[in-house]
């Protein structure tokens, strides 16, 4: 088998079928990368960064595309050696590293699918019957009997574990409601908020915040006292984790705050590679580390997945992408040894479910080993017709000059 061409593909499409996300954001950009062969497979990936910065992907994909065309193999350990080494010096991490990953899953998928397996056999075989899959809820809607609905949406979609953002986002006018400035009032408004989901779910559900503090700026971006202060008075209310609390600025910070926290710390989605997780986590920065292998590759998650075990701890994946980014989490997730749960979008839109069909498999709230060869991903000609690329649709933090209206 010889790979005879290697295309990106740029789609927008529904950012949800979620109401409690769609208020927020309507339409998603996604990136997908197909890499074609003489024996008629084709093997497709996703790149995260499809979702950021999608008019990038092309450029990276057609500077790769001489080192796997009519090349002397389809092994995508060798070509990802291959492309790794001549894109060194500037796809170590950031842009250039995510479209790789999606490159690299493509290859991953064309193994899958030469070989007659599902990847996670290809990445060490899968090492759980089963994975709890939690909803990645967005914004917790304003007032609080909104975000009751939208609890009770998510639970009577099957959902057992949810997570919500700190703060609040009033839904007609998204308006951020926020805390005075300051730990004390902080914390009382988060636990506030958890002793809300608690008492509305019960003592069984798993409950989880995202501080988003990677986006926050000014006086609403924690430091290490108030992420300390929120964690004291989060934790009588049991979260399963307490996601970006801080920044992702300093690993020391963060290391402090898991050292002393009643609550796990999480994070880790904004980390490129292997080498960068190793970093954090040798100085203990997380309790649960989240990869997202549609940025750093699913070999180099199983890879974290490993180290967190080593270290007595978890990963969780990470995984806001279309379809195509959200397989290859929930693969490189069953070929984990230490992993906990997989993140989903809680009511997928036509970007993900049009591309895993039957392929995914969900039973009381958790994911099934996928069983089809490959990725279990198929992009058609249909799809993408339906949903042809719309400049302007990505997503970024708003900023003086650059605001983001989707």
């Amino acid at each position: 088998m010889r790979i005879t061409d290697v295309t990106a593909v740029l789609l927008t499409g529904p950012s949800s079928n979620d109401p409690y996300i769609t208020f927020a954001k309507k339409l998603r950009t996604a990136a997908f990368i197909e890499v074609r062969t003489d024996a008629g497979l084709v093997g497709i990936g996703e790149t995260y960064i499809g979702y950021f910065f999608p008019e990038v992907v092309p450029h990276v994909v057609d500077y790769v595309r001489p080192i796997l065309v009519d090349g002397d193999t389809t092994d995508p350990a060798v070509l990802s050696t291959r492309m790794r080494r001549c894109l060194g010096f500037w796809a170590r991490v950031g842009a250039g590293a995510g479209v790789l990953s999606g490159v690299e899953a493509a290859l991953w998928d064309l193994a899958g699918k030469a070989a007659g397996v599902p990847v996670h056999e290809l990445l060490g075989g899968r090492k759980h019957d089963r994975l709890r899959a939690y909803a990645t809820g967005g914004p917790s809607p304003w007032p609080p009997d909104e975000l009751k609905r939208k609890l009770d949406r998510y639970t009577e979609l099957g959902f057992t574990a949810l997570k919500v953002a700190t703060g609040y986002l009033e839904m007609s006018g998204r308006e951020e409601i926020l805390p005075a400035p300051g730990p004390q009032a902080a914390a009382e408004f988060e636990a506030e908020k958890l002793a809300l989901m608690r008492g509305h779910l019960g003592p069984d559900a798993e409950i989880m915040l995202d501080g988003h503090m990677g986006h926050r700026n000014g006086v609403h971006r924690w430091d290490l006292a108030t992420a300390q202060a929120v964690m004291e008075a989060a934790a009588p209310y049991r979260p399963a984790f307490f996601e970006e609390p801080l920044a992702y600025e300093d690993p020391d910070e963060y290391a402090a705050l898991t050292s002393t926290s009643p609550v796990p710390i999480a994070g880790g989605e904004q980390l490129f590679s292997y080498e960068e997780f190793r970093l954090w986590m040798s100085r203990g920065a997380f309790a649960i580390a989240q990869p997202d292998a549609a940025l750093l590759s699913m070999p180099e998650f199983v890879r974290v997945g490993e180290l967190a075990a080593t270290q007595g701890r978890h990963v969780v994946s990470h995984a806001w992408s279309a379809g195509g980014g959200f397989m290859q989490n929930v693969h490189a997730a069953f070929a984990s040894p230490s992993t906990l749960m997989v993140e989903m979008a809680p009511d997928p839109g036509e970007l993900h479910t049009a591309l895993w069909g039957d392929n995914l498999v969900i039973e009381d709230g958790h994911v099934l080993p996928p069983t089809a060869p490959g990725l279990g991903v198929e992009l058609t000609d249909e799809v993408k017709r339906r949903f042809p690329f719309q400049p302007g649709m990505e997503e970024f933090s708003s900023v003086p000059g650059k605001t983001l209206r989707s």
